[in-house]
C-alpha cells in the first residue's frame, strides 16, 4: 500500500505541475501566434501552388480552372440568347401565320362580297324594270 500511496503522490504532483504549466502556456500569446503563423504560411502555400499550376497549364496549352469556368459562363449567356432568339421566331411565325390566315379571309370575304354586291345589282335592276317583273313572274 506504501506503494500506490507513494506513485498517487507523484501522479498527482505531476498532474498539478503540469496543468499549472498548460493553463499558463494557453493564457500566452504563443499558441495563437503559432497558429496564426502556420494559416499563413498555408495559405502562401495554396497561393504559389495555384500560381505554379495556372502557370504551367498555360505552358502546356491546358485549360485552367477559372478558362472553363469562363467558357461556362459564356455558354450559358449563348444559350440564353438562342432561346429567345427560338421565342422570337416562334413568335414571328405564329404572328405572320395569323395575317396570312388573315389575308385570306379577307380575300374570301372580298369575293363573297362582290358576288354579294352582283346578286344585289341584278335583283334592284329586275325590281326597278316592270318587264322583268312581268315575264319573271311568269315563268
Amino acid at each position: 500500500m506504501a506503494e500506490n500511496s507513494s506513485f498517487y503522490k507523484i501522479w498527482k504532483e505531476y498532474y498539478s505541475r503540469y496543468s499549472n504549466f498548460f493553463d499558463e502556456q494557453v493564457t500566452k500569446e504563443f499558441p495563437a501566434q503559432g497558429i496564426g503563423q502556420m494559416l499563413e504560411m498555408n495559405l502562401q502555400f495554396k497561393k504559389m501552388m495555384n500560381e505554379t499550376t495556372e502557370r504551367y497549364y498555360e505552358f502546356v496549352n491546358l485549360p485552367s480552372r477559372n478558362d472553363l469556368v469562363h467558357i461556362s459562363s459564356q455558354i450559358v449567356n449563348i444559350d440564353a440568347k438562342v432561346d429567345d432568339l427560338e421565342e422570337f421566331i416562334q413568335e414571328t411565325k405564329d404572328t405572320q401565320g395569323d395575317s396570312v390566315e388573315l389575308q385570306r379571309e379577307m380575300e374570301n370575304l372580298k369575293k363573297d362580297m362582290k358576288s354579294l354586291d352582283i346578286k344585289l345589282n341584278e335583283l334592284i335592276t329586275l325590281l326597278k324594270s316592270p318587264k322583268g317583273m312581268s315575264t319573271k313572274g311568269t315563268v
